[in-house]
């Protein structure tokens, strides 16, 4: 969280008032569901004011636990995986509070929350640098072939030909959305010496002018870059914003990157773009369907969903294809922004029960 976003947040420092929530939350059922080590590692921690049996976890996600093992949970604490549909709010009746560890929100039903009076609250702030290194790390990747570099030289073939990369300086970097991670992109970009163009809705011109960065259209955005960087929400006007349409309006040889949410991009599209050449390459660190994908073994075997089938096949295509680099969904995965986000999280809890929740976005 910024020094700023913390100024606007409730003060639950002193000792006392946090020993007298952790005495409140022990009357709460809390749950943590998809909890990794991680997540065990960090409730654990002194500062964080929630001791077992004040709270417990499962790895499972919401929608896989059954209803005896809900159905008294009054605060749910969510990963990106958990749908929290109004199917599945019913199923916890006494939840008051839907905790999401995540900055984005788009796998909760924020009408259902209201409907049902249940406060729903983010992580607005915690991987941002984070998220902006992994984005140039799959920049990087692409712009100088460093995974084919790397397989060439496992297999002892220290050649060079056909690795020539380009310089990133002196190149167009286009920013969609400038938001917390959107802005440290810029900043990396305008180190590295690239032109930053960005696009967002709420164009800060003052910002600009300081950062030395330019607003522009999507269109010319998309006209003028060498490098095209996504970083915004997915809501229902920015789903599939980049399909056969926006990718055609890309220079020929560009590169896409995309570390927000697989449904900003219109994968059948993307391929075809990748296939004609038209686009030079695409860094992904999400892909659209990801959370329907699990054992793909088991999905030949069954009766799986056609939906699910085609989101497997467009993953395979991505994954053999030279000029793609996947990772999966893990650009806020580092132990610093780890540590922040349960932290957040745990403040977000304590907040709620002194009657003054944060981060709010139910």
């Amino acid at each position: 969280m910024t020094d700023e976003s913390r100024k606007n947040q409730p003060e639950l420092a002193s000792d006392e008032t946090h020993e007298q929530l952790g005495k409140e939350a022990a009357h709460e059922t809390i749950m943590f569901f998809e909890s990794g080590p991680w997540d065990e590692t960090g409730l654990s921690a002194p500062e964080c004011g929630l001791e077992a049996p004040t709270y417990r976890s499962t790895t499972e996600k919401l929608q896989d636990v059954s209803d005896d093992e809900i159905e008294d949970v009054t605060i749910a604490s969510v990963f990106i995986g958990s749908a929290v549909t109004a199917e599945q709010l019913d199923r916890m009746p006494n939840c008051r509070l839907i905790c999401t560890r995540s900055t984005g929100y788009d796998h909760i039903d924020l009408e259902a929350c209201r409907e049902r009076g249940i406060v729903a609250c983010n992580v607005p702030a915690y991987a941002e640098h984070t998220v902006a290194e992994h984005t140039f790390g799959l920049m990087l990747a692409l712009s100088r072939k460093i995974l084919k570099a790397y397989d060439r030289t496992r297999r002892s073939d220290f050649s060079l030909e056909g690795l020539a990369g380009f310089d990133l300086k002196g190149k167009t970097l286009g920013v969609v959305g400038a938001g917390a991670i959107g802005l440290r992109v810029i900043r990396i970009g305008i180190a590295m010496g690239m032109e930053v163009l960005a696009f967002d809705v709420k164009p800060q011109s003052l910002l600009a002018d300081v950062m030395q960065f330019e607003y522009v259209s999507m269109d010319e955005l998309l006209e003028r870059s060498d490098v095209v960087s996504l970083h915004v929400p997915l809501v229902p006007a920015t789903r599939h914003m980049i399909d056969r349409e926006a990718l055609s309006k890309m220079k020929r040889g560009a590169l896409l990157i995309n570390t927000a949410r697989g449904e900003l991009v219109d994968t059948d599209a993307l391929l075809e773009a990748l296939s004609s050449g038209h686009l030079g390459g695409a860094g992904l660190d999400v892909i659209e369907g990801e959370e329907r994908i699990g054992d793909e073994a088991q999905m030949a075997m069954g009766d799986a969903p056609r939906e699910e089938l085609a989101v497997a096949v467009q993953r395979y295509a991505l994954l053999n294809r030279e000029d793609v680099v996947l990772t999966p969904h893990m650009a806020f995965y580092s132990r610093e922004a780890l540590h922040r986000l349960l932290q957040v999280t745990c403040e977000n809890i304590m907040a709620f029960l002194a009657g003054e929740p944060q981060n709010v976005v139910s």
